[in-house]
């Protein structure tokens, strides 16, 4: 009996991983779409989705430098959108291995890998969960990228497609069902708040980032 809901907890946690992957493809196709209808040669997207690997940041990236604005601003505000990686980075220890493994690590963290990796039940399952979902982001991401360039031609509109919609959709169903008492449902909801209030006054990714210091010093005031 234990062995079968182990393999039923197993395959549940691949099922989940490959629809959010596949999601992830269908947003880079829109991300590769919009690049390439925005002027930018098939490279620039591309070599993005490779080596930086944070859809959002990206996204960012390509909207000013499409809007006229320069590099310098561009890369300034991907890397503010970014910065709510570093909170993450320090609940994840046990993920990023050791040595150069860990450097990949680094590279594979994103909002669908951290959700998978501290949603388990245990911390060897936790760190398979987000190796796998990072490597599969790392896969289908580029891939989406590359499909959304070859067919820039064709989808003259990409926001008619809702795929911006799909991703925190998916993110929210898995979150949701780790909120399975009140006092996490209203962290959550006090950190989703506190983002929100922030919005109009602070700069991209900095309202993130605000709510995550809420969450910690909450812990830090706890293990105190």
């Amino acid at each position: 009996m234990k062995q079968l809901k182990s393999w039923l907890r197993a395959h549940q946690l691949i099922t989940q991983i490959i629809l959010v992957c596949l999601a992830d493809a269908l947003v880079g196709v829109s991300y590769g779409a919009m690049a390439v209808t925005s002027g930018f040669d098939l490279w620039v997207p591309l070599s993005l989705s490779l080596l930086v690997l944070a859809g959002a940041s990206e996204f960012l990236f390509i909207g000013i430098l499409g809007a006229g604005g320069s590099a310098i601003t561009a890369a300034i505000a991907g890397i503010l959108v970014n910065t709510r990686l570093l909170a993450f980075g320090f609940g994840l220890n046990h993920q990023l291995s050791r040595g150069w493994r860990r450097l990949l690590a680094c590279h594979l963290m994103n909002d669908e890998s951290v959700v998978f990796g501290v949603s388990q039940k245990s911390d060897e399952l936790n760190k398979k969960a987000y190796w796998l979902s990072g490597l599969g982001i790392l896969l289908v991401w580029p891939l989406g990228t590359l499909a959304g360039a070859m067919l820039g031609g064709i989808i003259q509109d990409t926001h008619a497609l809702g795929l911006d919609a799909m991703f925190p959709a998916i993110l929210i169903a898995l979150v949701l069902p780790k909120l399975d008492d009140y006092k996490k449902v209203i962290r959550a909801l006090s950190g989703t708040l506190l983002s929100i209030l922030s919005t109009p006054f602070l700069p991209v990714g900095l309202p993130v980032l605000l709510s995550l210091s809420a969450i910690m010093m909450k812990r830090r005031r706890k293990n105190g």
